[in-house]
């Protein structure tokens, strides 16, 4: 048993950061009653979180080179905690925020080291074992969120949401600092800050714009400057990257068909079949009047087909080029995510069923097998870097897709309320009704206006969903085309075992100079 406590410490920490991706879409209409939080609040309270994560895997991997994995992964774990107890306090919005982001910056240090921690601490079938354990809490994490959120909101408070990670982050700080062994280091590599600074600033101005586009239009001055701001620092990435031997992104890998359909396909992975779920879940809870556990209980059809899907496809599709799980994948999550368009104002919850099913198994066929393809779609001397970059494109995607699909969902609930005439301020009760505040919409009105108005919201929030999903579905499908097209095994070079983290690979965990 005692041989088991590393793979037990690494995983208490990737099932917290993982659920918090997930765990925070089911509370997110209480948190805004709360905290008096707006729309644009609330997507930061999401976004910021996996913006943090995925703008720091690569940087990260190359410090836990420096400092050792061990000690990256457990400074982590305490940021994580710390920040936790902090959001779970927040008394305003900006706060929550803030503390999100810490969060995030916790959550990068722990999922950048799981694989070298993995691969040090264990050797010949036990390693196995491990990296199978470790990819079923992967799933778990997934199926689990809404669930957990919705049972902590309903029963307890949103508070405990965050406040449940810290005796779980204590219990593994305590197993790791007992039983994880020192990490090999390397004292050939630095962390390129410069290409970090400008990586974190293009995806954060980038997400700001489009966060603002929803509020105020795409075509405002504000809107215009923060993606002109997030081309310059895309830009100045670019160039910094170029001019240096060890970069944190090897750009001549874009250039490869595999590899950059690969990365089309993992941001669009992401955006297409996750997005879209966090407004789905405040639909459920707002416009149907679900409780939270319920609204939990929708998603689950996804989540649980993926897991069953994933552990299917791990075990019939070794053999096969990655290509056809990942393209067929993406096809069945955009064929799931169009059928999603049933939804209608009087559909219940049950509409949504045949697509979430469908996602839930394209997902489960696609996941998988990403990171792996990456590995195999580069050289083997950046085998680290492009499983570094496969899983930062595909928390980026998630990213960027949280405020493409509230400005989508925004300017269609705004529309269909201001042809209905049942609101003098149509735009003011749009963004309460997008965020979650339906009941407080109706509450101002008369009584007597209040059943129209409820079936104006209700045809609205339908309406924005169905073109949410459509832009979604289409995206998947053309996105599996063009993997599909693009993507090839690499002649002689298999699918890696251990798909690389943050940039972490087994060959470099293995070449070590000191360990710490």
């Amino acid at each position: 048993m005692r041989k088991w406590m590393p793979l037990l410490a690494v995983c208490l920490g990737t099932f917290m950061l993982l659920i918090d991706v997930t765990i925070v879409s089911v509370a997110l209409p209480q948190m805004t009653d709360s905290l008096d939080a707006s729309f644009s609040a609330l997507q930061w309270v999401v976004d910021v979180y996996v913006l943090v994560l995925a703008a720091l895997l690569m940087a990260i991997g190359s410090l836990s080179d420096l400092k050792g994995a061990r000690r990256v992964y457990l400074a982590g774990l305490a940021v994580f905690a710390v920040a936790s107890l902090t959001c779970g306090l927040a008394d305003s919005s900006g706060m929550m925020i803030a503390a999100r982001g810490v969060q995030g910056l916790g959550a990068a240090a722990m999922f950048a080291t799981n694989t070298p921690l993995l691969a040090s601490n264990y050797q010949g079938r036990d390693r196995g074992i491990a990296f199978g354990v470790w990819g079923a809490v992967n799933g778990a994490a997934a199926a689990a969120g809404p669930i957990l959120g919705g049972l902590l909101t309903e029963h307890l408070n949103w508070r405990w949401i965050f406040l449940v990670n810290l005796p779980v982050a204590a219990v593994a700080l305590f197993v790791g600092v007992k039983h994880l062994a020192r990490s090999a280091t390397r004292t050939d590599r630095r962390v390129d800050l410069p290409g970090t600074v400008g990586f974190t600033v293009m995806a954060t101005l980038l997400i700001f714009a489009l966060i603002h586009a929803g509020d105020e239009g795409w075509g405002a001055t504000t809107t215009l400057a923060l993606f002109g701001g997030a081309v310059l620092a895309l830009v100045a990435f670019i160039l910094v990257e170029r001019g240096k031997p060890d970069p944190m992104l090897d750009l001549a890998l874009l250039r490869t068909p595999s590899f950059g359909g690969l990365m089309a396909g993992a941001v669009v992975f992401s955006a297409a079949a996750f997005a879209n779920l966090v407004f789905v879940s405040v639909w459920a809870q707002s416009v149907l009047d679900l409780s939270p556990v319920k609204a939990g209980l929708i998603l689950m059809p996804l989540s649980g087909m993926s897991f069953v899907a994933a552990g299917l496809a791990g075990r019939f599709l070794a053999a096969v080029a990655p290509q056809w799980p990942i393209g067929i994948g993406l096809l069945l999550i955009g064929t799931g995510t169009l059928l999603e368009m049933l939804v209608t104002g009087t559909s219940g919850w049950t509409a949504l069923l045949p697509g979430m099913v469908l996602t839930g198994v394209g997902v489960g066929l696609a996941s998988p097998t990403l990171a792996s393809a990456a590995l195999a779609a580069a050289p083997a001397s950046r085998a680290g870097m492009a499983g570094g970059a496969a899983n930062t494109f595909r928390q980026l995607g998630f990213a960027v897709g949280i405020p493409v699909v509230g400005a989508i969902l925004s300017g269609a609930i705004a529309r269909n309320l201001a042809e209905s005439k049942a609101f003098a301020d149509s735009g003011a009760a749009a963004e309460l009704v997008t965020g979650g505040q339906s009941s407080a919409v109706l509450a101002e009105l008369p009584a007597q206006s209040r059943a129209a108005a409820a079936g104006a919201i209700e045809d609205a929030y339908a309406a924005g969903l169905d073109q949410v999903f459509l832009v979604s579905g289409v995206a998947a499908v053309a996105a599996g085309v063009l993997v599909l097209l693009l993507v090839r095994r690499a002649a002689g070079q298999p699918d890696a075992d251990v798909p690389g983290i943050g940039g972490q690979s087994q060959a470099r965990v293995e070449k070590p100079l000191r360990a710490v």
